[in-house]
C-alpha cells in the first residue's frame, strides 16, 4: 500500500499547485507576493485587496484540498472501511505541500491554513468541524490576531483528532492491529500538518513576541 500513499501524495500535490492568490492577483493586476506580507494566501489577499479577494482566495485554496479528499474518500471508503481516512489525509497533506511549496514558484507559496481546512472538512466529521470552527473563530475574536487563530487551530486539530480516534469517532477500529497502526500513522500525518503550518508562521510568532504583529482587519490597504 506504499504505492497508494505515494499516489495520494502526488495527486494532492498537483491540486495544491493551483495558487489561487497568485492567479486572482494577476487577473486584478496585483502581485500579492510583492505587497503586504508577501504571502499569496487568504490573509494577505484580504489585507491587500479586500474582502472579495480574500473570500475568493480562501475558497480556491480550500477547495483544492477538499475536492480531492472527497474523491479519495469515495474511492477508498468501501474498499478500506477501517483505514480510508489515512489516505484522505495523505491526499490533503500532498495538497498542502503543493500550496506551500509550489515547484513553479520557486517553492514559495502560502501558509496552508485554508488548504488544511479543506482537508479537515474533507474528513466529513461534522462534530470535529464545528468544534474546530468555534475554537478558531473564538481565538481570533479574543486576540484579534489571525496568526494566533491559525496557529491555535493546528494544535487543536491534532488534539481533537486524537481524541476522536481513541474514542471510536473516526473510521479506525482500535481492536484491529492493522487499523490501529493506520490510526497511529494518520496521527503522524496530522502532526506533520500542524508542524509545517506553525513553521510557516515563524515570522508571525516573532512579531507577536515583539508586539509588532498586525491585528486582523477587513480594511483594504490604500494605494493597491
Amino acid at each position: 500500500m506504499i504505492l497508494v500513499r505515494i499516489i495520494c501524495l502526488v495527486i494532492g500535490y498537483c491540486f495544491g499547485l493551483i495558487e489561487t492568490g497568485v492567479i486572482y492577483g494577476k487577473l486584478a493586476g496585483v502581485d500579492l507576493r510583492k505587497h503586504g506580507s508577501g504571502n499569496s494566501g487568504t490573509t494577505n489577499a484580504l489585507r491587500v485587496m479586500g474582502f472579495k479577494a480574500g473570500l475568493v482566495v480562501f475558497l480556491g485554496d480550500f477547495l483544492k484540498s477538499f475536492i480531492p479528499c472527497l474523491i479519495c474518500r469515495m474511492i477508498f471508503k468501501n474498499q478500506y472501511p477501517d483505514t480510508y481516512l489515512l489516505y484522505v489525509l495523505y491526499v490533503g497533506f500532498g495538497a498542502v505541500l503543493g500550496h506551500i511549496f509550489p515547484c513553479y514558484l520557486g517553492f514559495k507559496g502560502g501558509k496552508g491554513i485554508a488548504t488544511i481546512g479543506g482537508t479537515v472538512v474533507g474528513l466529513l466529521q461534522p462534530l470535529m468541524i464545528i468544534i474546530l470552527l468555534v475554537l478558531f473563530v473564538g481565538m481570533i475574536a479574543i486576540t484579534k490576531y489571525m496568526s494566533v487563530g491559525s496557529i491555535s487551530l493546528m494544535v487543536e486539530f491534532v488534539i481533537v483528532y486524537i481524541i476522536f480516534g481513541i474514542n471510536g469517532l473516526l473510521c479506525f477500529d482500535m481492536s484491529v492491529p492493522a487499523s490501529k497502526a493506520a490510526f497511529i500513522e494518520s496521527v503522524v500525518i496530522a502532526v506533520l500538518f500542524a508542524s509545517l503550518a506553525i513553521f510557516k508562521h515563524k515570522a508571525n510568532i516573532i512579531r507577536l513576541m515583539n508586539h509588532e504583529e498586525n491585528k486582523f482587519r477587513f480594511k483594504k490597504q490604500e494605494g493597491v
